[in-house]
């Protein structure tokens, strides 16, 4: 009887990172085509104009190399970006990271005070029958104009009563950044079971003991669900806030300076550094959620 032979095991991580990395190889393939194609008749027409002879391999180098592309090859958007993130000092007005710490310092006072409202919010509507009938469709309603209406008017208004720099950007992000977390919030301190409520009645227990004891704890993962949203919407805040005051610093700044003289690598590669920055602020609510969690009896 032939020996059988032991199934190989797949490791997890494989597992978990095959998925994605599918996925990335396949946008990247259609990434690259679609440069092709775009860019084919911009290049083309820059070969007419000189008068020389060009075969086809060097028509699809050149839409791989075009400095002004309409859409620059992913390999050219990669090269921008390691050349913005470390062919400066950090302090240089071409670093990336220069611009991203711009943006990052307005996201994170805008998420803070965003996080902020969101739970006073979301605890004045779950203990007030009155504010959940009058807050709650005006909360809901403040998300239905879009940000780029608003920005511009949030500036204007903002400079007039002497608010510039940093704050007005704050502001639009932590505008942004209320609304999932008061949502999630109010379902989380909403989600104890109603005979919990009971037992805690039967307790005599305090609104105060009735919210620490069991309201917070039940709406922990709702509010680190909600804090991952936030934290992305807030960076798309102070981006977008950077757009109508013509910010000289900042992510929304690089997207400025790369439409005004059709640079579209720096453009890409200024979104790229958004994509990092965002990976990045999800990843330390990760980590502080899985911290909390420890701290609170759950198995990692």
């Amino acid at each position: 009887m032939p020996v059988a032979r032991k199934a190989r095991r797949t490791h997890p991580l494989v597992k978990r990172s095959a998925p994605v990395v599918t996925i990335v190889a396949v946008l990247i393939i259609i990434w690259y085509i679609g440069a092709v194609l775009m860019n084919l008749s911009l290049v083309r027409g820059g070969f007419e104009r000189e008068e020389a002879p060009y075969t086809t391999m060097e028509l699809l180098e050149g839409t791989m190399s075009a400095e002004r592309p309409l859409l620059p090859a992913p390999h050219q958007v990669v090269g921008a970006f390691i050349d913005g993130v470390f062919g400066y000092a950090p302090t240089a007005p071409r670093s990336l990271v220069y611009h991203s710490m711009v943006t990052l310092s307005a996201t994170l006072l805008g998420f803070a005070l965003g996080a902020l409202l969101g739970i006073v919010l979301a605890l004045a509507i779950v203990h007030s029958r009155v504010l959940e009938r009058s807050l709650m469709p005006w909360i809901i309603c403040s998300q239905m104009v879009p940000i780029l209406a608003l920005a511009p008017i949030f500036i204007v208004v903002l400079g007039a009563v002497g608010l510039q720099g940093l704050l007005p950007k704050s502001i639009i992000s932590a505008y942004l950044s209320f609304f999932p977390i008061t949502i999630g919030m109010v379902k989380g301190f909403t989600s104890p079971d109603p005979m919990q409520m009971d037992l805690m009645r039967t307790w005599s227990a305090t609104p105060r003991q009735v919210l620490s004891k069991l309201r917070w704890p039940s709406a922990v993962p709702y509010l680190f669900a909600s804090l991952k949203v936030a934290i992305t919407i807030s960076l798309i805040g102070a981006i977008v806030a950077e757009l109508p005051t013509g910010a000289e610093a900042g992510i929304g700044a690089r997207l400025l300076a790369g439409s005004y003289y059709g640079q579209t690598i720096q453009i890409w590669s200024a979104l790229v550094a958004a994509a990092v920055l965002a990976s990045g602020l999800i990843a330390i609510v990760n980590y502080a959620e899985r911290k909390v969690a420890q701290r609170m009896g759950a198995r990692s």
